[in-house]
């Protein structure tokens, strides 16, 4: 017989394994190349020294001259704090009781939600490593009713709840906790749900965002990339190493391009390029000039089953989530995804981890880590921009 408690423990001990390991390595290629550690994180925070430039206590001289005085390698320490990523799943009363005979039924429902939660999950994050920690999906540019066009609708997907928010980050009053009803991508519109807005209640150029996450999200690659502000509490005016290689109005993709960006981090920072992730549109242009110049297209197979086409043994791999007409080429070694702990459910001071939800017939469980992404070489890093896509 199916009881709460039966549902609890399967909770804990059958799908929480599976759920972390698809979560760390099924999200996409890049997460998967990237290190996971509980190291350096000190209460709420990331503290990491991340050293830069080399060592200066080398020189040459004479048969019975002074030895080179010492000068050890340079240091600069990152802060950041630990950022809280969740996951909710709810199950009714009524849904447990009437599969409480059969346990087959009630395993399909605990399937359900939790391929519906994998799926949400593996969704955000994805986006989140391609953001700037702000979590912006989209600014609105104008209102009819409840159907609101948007500058992109790459990171929007039907049934996310979402906040409308001023450019300043304030949360706008009413237009909080929508559910997206529909995407029409075509046209860069969604429709939300709830009262009708207005652009005097909503002006255009507020901000779209997760449902009480503006400012909260972690720290991916577009705030890496920016030659000015700070990052990791340091001031890039005064921390030069911090601003990576970047190329803007690129145009029509070429192995040139590409060799040019290669060669600057090997050059200048001693950085060796493992991964290249772009747009589709980008992806599909690099093999329009592969096959207009008749080279051949070289396709890898990587960990997790991921099929990448090749740059020289460089993997080369298309995210729904990379700006467009963008190319980035990272040294994955140089990033690292520092956590508290893994993916862990809540748990009450009974043990319980699916809780009723106040005054409501329904069960709540939470999937929760507290994590950052940090690289330690921004210097090490290239992006390609402007780029003609096909």
């Amino acid at each position: 017989m199916v009881t709460m408690t039966s549902a609890d423990n399967a909770l804990k001990s059958l799908y929480l394994g599976v759920v972390s390991e698809q979560l760390n390595t099924g999200v996409n290629p890049l997460l998967a190349k990237i290190k996971q550690t509980t190291q350096d994180v000190w209460g709420k925070e990331i503290r990491r020294v991340a050293q830069y430039g080399i060592n200066g206590g080398i020189g040459a001289g004479t048969e019975d001259g002074e030895l080179p005085a010492a000068a050890g390698n340079n240091y600069d320490q990152f802060v950041l704090t630990l950022k809280n990523l969740y996951g909710t799943i709810e199950i009714s009363d009524k849904a447990v009781r009437a599969s409480e005979n059969s346990v087959g039924a009630f395993v399909n429902l605990l399937n359900a939600e939790m391929e519906g939660l994998l799926k949400a999950s593996s969704f955000n994050f994805g986006r989140m490593l391609f953001g700037d920690g702000n979590g912006t999906l989209a600014t609105v540019s104008a209102i009819s009713d409840n159907t609101v066009t948007v500058d992109s609708v790459k990171n929007i997907v039907e049934g996310m709840v979402v906040d409308f928010v001023t450019a300043a980050g304030s949360a706008i009053s009413n237009a909080t906790a929508r559910r997206v009803v529909y995407v029409d991508r075509a046209n860069k519109q969604i429709k939300v749900s709830g009262a009708a807005l207005t652009t005097a209640q909503v002006p255009v150029g507020s901000i779209i965002t997760v449902q009480n996450s503006y400012g909260k999200e972690i720290t991916g690659l577009k705030a890496i990339f920016k030659d000015s502000g700070s990052i990791y509490g340091l001031d890039r005016a005064t921390h030069k190493w911090l601003i990576p290689y970047m190329k803007d109005n690129v145009g029509e993709i070429s192995e040139t391009a590409i060799q040019t960006a290669i060669d600057e981090l090997e050059e200048n920072t001693g950085s060796k390029v493992n991964f290249i992730v772009c747009s589709s549109g980008v992806k599909r242009a690099y093999q329009k000039h592969l096959a207009t110049y008749k080279r051949n297209i070289d396709v890898m197979e990587l960990n997790g089953g991921y099929k990448a086409l090749s740059y020289n043994g460089i993997p080369v791999i298309s995210d729904r989530f990379c700006p467009e007409g963008t190319m980035y080429l990272l040294n994955t070694d140089d990033f690292i995804l520092h956590q508290l702990c893994d993916w862990k459910w809540l748990e009450g001071e009974d043990g319980r981890v699916l809780k009723q939800v106040a005054n409501k017939p329904v069960y709540s469980a939470t999937l929760v880590k507290y994590a950052d992404l940090v690289c330690t070489r921004p210097c090490g890093q290239a992006m390609l921009s402007g780029i003609t896509e096909a």
